[in-house]
This record gives C-alpha cells, sequence and structure tokens, in this order.
C-alpha cells in the first residue's frame, strides 16, 4: 500500500493538467487480473511491474520497462512525464506500459531483466529486449526505435491494427 501511494502521489506530481493516463493499482489487477484486457480496453495505462505476466503480451504489444530504484529517482520521474507527454506515439505503435520502482519487490521484469538503478527497457512483440538505455530518453526516439523494427515495418505495410 505504501508503495503505490508514494507512486500514485509521484505520478500525480510529474503528471500535466488533463493528462488521460491511467495508472492501475494492486487492487485493481486482484479484482481484474487480465492485463492484457485492460490494455486493450484503455492503452494509454501505465502498469506496475507486480501486476502483469509479460508473456500475456507476447506477440500482441510491446512492453516498455521504466526501472528505478525508488518513484522518487528523477530519472524516473522524468521518463514518466515523458512518456506521459506523448503516450498517443506509444499507443500507436502497441506500447504498453510497466513501471517497477520497487527493487524490494522483486518482481519477475526485475528477476529477469536485471537492472542497476534506473533503467528503459524495450522489449519485442517477441519478448526480446530491443533496447536498453541507462538514462530517460524521449518518447520519439523509443518511437523511431520501434519503427525500425522488421515486425513494425511489417504492420506498417500491411496496415496492421494495434494490438495484433
Amino acid at each position: 500500500m505504501r508503495k503505490m501511494l508514494s507512486l500514485t502521489l509521484s505520478l500525480a506530481f510529474a503528471m500535466p493538467l488533463g493528462a488521460e493516463v491511467l495508472v492501475t493499482s494492486s487492487s485493481d489487477a486482484a479484482a481484474d487480473p487480465d492485463a492484457m484486457a485492460r490494455w486493450q480496453a484503455e492503452p494509454a495505462q501505465i502498469f506496475d511491474a507486480g501486476e502483469v505476466e509479460i508473456e500475456d503480451f507476447l506477440w500482441r504489444a510491446r512492453p516498455l520497462v521504466v526501472f528505478a530504484d525508488t518513484p522518487v529517482d528523477p530519472a524516473f520521474e522524468e521518463q514518466v512525464s515523458l512518456i506521459e507527454d506523448a503516450f498517443g506515439e506509444l499507443v500507436r505503435r502497441d506500447v504498453v506500459v510497466v513501471i517497477d520502482s520497487d527493487p524490494d519487490a522483486r518482481t519477475d521484469l526485475r528477476q529477469d531483466l536485471r537492472p542497476r538503478g534506473f533503467a528503459l527497457v524495450l522489449l519485442g512483440k517477441d519478448g526480446g529486449v530491443k533496447l536498453r538505455k541507462p538514462f530517460p530518453w524521449h518518447v520519439r526516439e523509443i518511437g523511431r526505435s520501434i519503427d525500425k523494427m522488421p515486425e513494425r515495418q511489417r504492420e506498417m505495410r500491411d496496415g496492421n491494427r494495434p494490438g495484433g
């Protein structure tokens, strides 16, 4: 509960007025365990790493995982703000945003990707690591990296709808 409160507070201060980004809580996950269905219903939301199974998103979405050792890490706050300011660019590219700012939670994502402090990690629809940055990165650059991926090239060529 304390972790969620600090996350909510840090995001509330970083969020621009009128932003329509949803931050889901662990209690939401307990009520509706299907994160994929929630993401499909509202793709402009940020999930906590403890409430998602990345395998659920295989071949449907590109997970963008933002790690930090605390939700008040300046790099973490900056990255979340950059994401919130341009969420539409990520939605168009089938990106699901996942945050993990509590090393003590020892989430599966943290165990698998092993970040050291702040890290931005983009996974492909195949689940493989496509990008890893130790500093905040602008959504425009994230989008350019995604657009160079073979799967994304095929999506753009074929005109596939978001979400697979």
